[in-house]
């Protein structure tokens, strides 16, 4: 019979390598925290239908032009629109932060809005802001087949009136960002969002910043979270990581530690007890993760110096709680003695009024004491001694007797 063996061959070393690198590279991506979603450093940026942020902080200023008849419209890319004629410039409106940048409809990504233009003859106009504009923007080509390729341009142009167009711009859009938690606010009050808006993470709070830390006397930090109401439940408990690990000690408390779900009317609460164990120059970093069901997690950095060592705030409250039992033990027992000590007086020894009050006494005797109107014990010698003085004084001896003239013999008049 004719036996085959299979022969085993060894891994190359450069097959070993690869492999190593792999598993390598696997451990350091699962090691490393997740990246927060950072605020754009401009107003100009949306969300698109699936939530996700598509900033156009680039396009801020760009300019399109759209060639008419009596006169030509301009759009600068998140500042204005205008329309400029032989007669002079006519402003449709301008963009800023309180206007919205929003996803569209059907064929339209986003939509932006303008508004606060020239009042001439608009005084009636839209929400009485004068003349308006709406720029309809499609990533991509126009539907009818201008502008393929390049920067884009104006498709075409609607008026409405005289004090409202409609634009619609074709751009070559910015490739959409991660999928954020709209409407997630954490801040340091309630109605606050210093840290969090809008599922982003403000600046200042992105990494650690001086300027941004907590000082060493501060030991409580209380952090409101909101969320809408019908997602409020993709909120997951936060997790908290502190660099380095060791020197501050941290612990979480509130209704944000339980996985309660924050709503805008009834804010969870997430309370930061953190304690210097060790002196360090740099701040410590507090890195605090809130992970979002189906979305991006929320993260965000506190700072914390810590210039000084700080005790436990558990051996301050047990020394106050053991002065407080050893008080009422005092105050307790002393009513306790003077209530006996009173009804004895008066049932037992007869007394009445202040004298039945236990301890009257020795303030009695302590007062006498210290006013000198107590009266002292002589010792028999003293009072001979006494009695032998005032013997001598009431019978003067012969020798003054003889010379005292009698009592009848008196002058008056003489001094």
């Amino acid at each position: 019979m004719l036996t085959l063996r299979r022969r085993f061959t060894p891994p190359s070393s450069c097959s070993s390598h690869r492999i190593l690198s792999a598993l390598a590279t696997v451990l350091v991506l699962n090691a490393l925290p997740a990246a927060s979603v950072l605020a754009p450093r401009s107003n100009c940026y949306a969300f698109d239908n699936s939530s996700r942020l598509v900033d156009f902080s680039s396009w801020i200023g760009h300019h399109f032009e759209y060639e008419g008849k009596d006169a030509d419209l301009v759009v600068r890319f998140c500042k204005d629109v205008e329309s400029r004629s032989q007669t002079g410039y006519v402003d449709f409106g301008r963009f800023d932060k309180f206007n919205h940048f929003v996803s569209g409809s059907g064929h339209v990504d986003f939509v932006q809005g303008f508004y606060n233009g020239d009042l001439v003859n608009c005084e009636r106009s839209y929400d009485k802001m004068g003349r308006t504009a709406q720029v309809n923007v499609i990533c991509g080509n126009c539907l009818n087949g201008q502008c393929t390729g390049g920067l884009g341009c104006i498709c075409n142009i609607t008026y409405e009136s005289t004090c409202r167009v409609f634009l619609e711009l074709a751009i070559p859009c910015e490739k959409p960002g991660p999928r954020v938690f709209k409407g997630f606010t954490v801040g340091f009050h309630p109605r606050s969002w210093e840290l969090v808006y809008d599922g982003m993470t403000q600046l200042g709070f992105e990494k650690p910043h001086h300027e941004f830390s907590f000082g060493t006397q501060q030991i409580h930090v209380t952090l409101y979270m909101t969320a809408i109401a019908s997602q409020s439940t993709l909120v997951q408990k936060p997790i908290v990581k502190v660099l380095p690990e060791n020197g501050l000690e941290v612990r979480l408390s509130g209704s944000g530690v339980t996985g309660s779900p924050p709503t805008t009317l009834s804010p969870t609460m997430l309370n930061i007890d953190w304690r210097c164990k060790r002196t360090r120059d740099t701040p410590y970093e507090v890195n605090v993760t809130i992970p979002i069901e189906g979305y991006e997690p929320v993260q965000f950095i506190l700072a914390k110096m810590c210039e000084y060592r700080q005790d436990q705030d558990g051996d301050r409250t047990k020394g106050w709680a053991i002065f407080g039992v050893l008080s009422c033990i005092f105050i307790v027992s002393s009513t306790l003695f003077c209530c006996g000590g009173f009804i004895y007086k008066t049932q037992v020894m007869g007394k009445r009024g202040i004298d039945a009050l236990p301890g009257m006494t020795i303030v009695s005797a302590c007062l006498e004491t210290v006013s000198g109107a107590g009266q002292s014990y002589s010792r028999a010698e003293d009072l001979n001694s006494s009695f032998a003085s005032e013997a001598s004084w009431e019978h003067p001896p012969a020798s003054y007797q003889g010379t005292q003239r009698p009592a009848t013999e008196r002058k008056y008049g003489a001094i």
